[in-house]
């Protein structure tokens, strides 16, 4: 590039030392700027990818790189309200499940519970409408390879990777954050189905739903009635509508766990169901049937009936995965048979078998 013809001047001319001191400097920015750039970039995106992983598993590179640069302006409640957006129902509805890498892996707990949608009787067009929260980045990585809609949900410092047996801090403190996402799903206006992975959907559950329920909940123990408030809730499997009073039972629910430290939420929930205030807010509880949405604590026991099936009442992965193979098989089979032979009431699973009843919760 030409320089500009110099301008006279009647200024002194410039001492060759600081012209060439000029130059030097000159030279200097020009070589270190690109380097620069190039350092910047890499240190954004490491950032980026430390716990900003992006839900939408539809980006190419070219926007990923984009969403880096962005990521001041583009906060996780946005990209939580975008992947909810596009799995959600017409009445802005989602069916939302977590997982971490040790029911991720091939074969595993998350397979299985994918397959019992494409096995299930009017459920195969629900799977559309699934939204898998990944604890930790080797869960989301794998949810992308099986699913469309993934959201990343990270903590700092704070490992949800590993098999988080019964009770444990780090299956409270799981437990815990995932009460708090609820809140903010239903503080964004959408109605879920939360559903845990290892609970097999055999039927759409919507027709068993009450209409007049704000909060819908799976038991243990059912007593026959569903607004008991002696049945025995089991917080893997609820229907929650979003309006005010849903969002201010789920705040409460969560702060409630400073008051019984060591509880999970499930046994929190079965104390403060009892408690005034869930009445002063108006919130509606209704407690789902286990002849519809049954478990190894008490099964569903009519194979024309059942929606869903928990491994409830069970300690340790691999019991679990064995028994909801199991379980599967009971459902091809029962599938396979003609109808005359599917209305005999002698159907019955063959589970649980390695997974113990001796415990009362899951």
């Amino acid at each position: 590039m030409e320089r500009p013809p110099r301008r006279p001047s009647a200024a002194r001319p410039r001492p060759r030392s600081l012209q060439r001191a000029a130059a030097a400097l000159f030279l200097a920015i020009f070589v270190a700027l690109p380097f620069a750039v190039l350092y910047r970039g890499p240190v954004s995106r490491s950032l980026h990818d430390s716990w900003e992983w992006d839900p939408l598993p539809s980006l190419d590179a070219s926007e990923e790189d984009g969403a880096a640069r962005d990521d001041d302006l583009d906060s996780q409640d946005l990209k939580l309200e975008q992947v909810l957006q596009k799995a959600s129902m017409g009445d802005n509805t989602v069916i939302l499940t977590t997982l971490n890498s040790a029911w991720a892996s091939p074969g595993s707990v998350i397979d299985l519970f994918i397959d019992s949608f494409r096995s299930g009787v009017r459920t195969s067009s629900l799977i559309n409408h699934l939204v898998i929260i990944a604890f930790d980045w080797n869960a989301y990585k794998q949810c992308l390879k099986i699913h469309p809609y993934c959201f990343a949900l990270g903590t700092d410092g704070v490992d949800f990777s590993e098999e988080k047996r019964f009770l444990t801090s780090g299956y409270l403190e799981m437990m815990w954050k995932r009460i708090d996402f609820l809140r903010l799903v239903l503080e964004s206006g959408f109605s879920f189905i939360f559903s845990d992975a290892d609970i097999m959907w055999f039927r759409s559950p919507f027709p068993y739903f009450y209409p007049d329920g704000d909060f819908q909940i799976a038991c243990d123990h059912y007593f026959g009635n569903a607004t008991d408030l002696r049945n025995i809730a089991n917080g893997g499997f609820n229907y929650v509508k979003s309006n005010e009073r849903s969002i201010e039972f789920y705040s409460f629910w969560y702060s409630s766990r400073l008051r019984y430290p060591g509880l999970h939420d499930q046994d929190v929930f079965n104390v403060i169901k009892h408690d005034p205030y869930v009445s002063d807010i108006g919130l509606k509880i209704k407690f789902l049937s286990t002849s519809y949405f049954g478990g190894f604590c008490e099964p569903s026991r009519d194979l024309n009936k059942v929606c869903t099936m928990h491994a409830n009442c069970c300690i340790g992965l691999q019991s679990k995965v064995h028994d909801l193979r199991v379980m599967m098989e009971d459902w091809r089979s029962y599938l396979s048979l003609p109808p005359s032979l599917k209305r005999l009431s002698a159907l019955a699973w063959r589970v649980p078998q390695n997974c113990s009843l001796s415990w009362s919760h899951q």
